[in-house]
């Protein structure tokens, strides 16, 4: 599908971060200022007509701390300066539609779609109207694997996921059919937020996407490109070693 408008996509900032770290005894600045210069720099070098950011840009709920009164609403409106920007709620973004600047839009937490894109940060089942989409966007996991090298020493890579849908998913919760689309699941933009190794069995909740895809089919791409296969492949390779 031709598509008419060049968006640039992130997720995940949960601005304020350092505030909750501060409360566990943990100080570092505010990488905010830091989010942000990364972000314009992305605008500047894309030249996007639009920047989606795709839920949870602030962090602390249920009450927003002082940092983020200060810091959020400049923030957002610096973006706005360069580009028009939407907003997808997250389960990280409560009174957010009221720190946002005039030019900055929130949009439904239900998702919405743009240009034959649907867009929802999926802490929750995106509105039906979404799957209308072509293509569908989502974040929340902070999807990472998990690698091990030949002497047993682990590392964590934050990575792109790209995945197919379940019709029989959609079925269970939506009580009809509805189009089976692709999904990508978009890593987290703030550099401290912790990965999700999706190759690890892992514990809790964490959204419906999990639920709407064979994880393990799902096809995994580092920040960088590089193609590491599926998810599949990824667990017996690392199996393996």
């Amino acid at each position: 599908m031709e598509r008419k408008l060049r968006v640039l996509v992130a997720a995940d900032l949960h601005l304020g971060l350092e505030y909750e770290l501060w409360l566990g005894g943990i100080s570092i600045p505010s990488q905010t200022d830091g989010i942000l210069k990364r972000l314009r720099a992305a605008v500047s070098e894309q030249e996007p007509d639009r920047l989606v950011l795709l839920g949870d840009v602030k962090h602390n709920v249920p009450r927003t701390s002082w940092q983020e009164k200060q810091e959020v609403p400049a923030f957002l409106k610096s973006l706005s300066d360069e580009v028009r920007v939407l907003i997808v709620p997250g389960n990280h973004d409560a009174g957010l539609i009221n720190m946002a600047p005039a030019g900055t839009e929130v949009q439904s937490a239900e998702g919405f779609v743009l240009d034959g894109v649907g867009y929802f940060h999926g802490h929750t089942w995106p509105g039906r109207d979404v799957f209308k989409a072509q293509l569908l966007l989502t974040a929340h996991l902070h999807p990472a694997v998990r690698l091990k090298d030949p002497l047993g020493c682990c590392s964590s890579h934050r990575v792109w996921v790209r995945n197919k849908i379940s019709p029989e998913s959609l079925r269970r919760q939506y009580g009809c059919q509805l189009p089976a689309r692709d999904l990508i699941v978009v890593p987290a933009f703030n550099n401290l937020c912790g990965g999700l190794p999706l190759n690890e069995p892992g514990e809790g909740v964490r959204g419906p996407v999990m639920a709407m895809c064979d994880m393990m089919q799902a096809r995994i791409t580092l920040l960088d490109g590089t193609d590491l296969g599926t998810l599949r492949g990824i667990a017996a390779a690392q199996h393996r070693t």
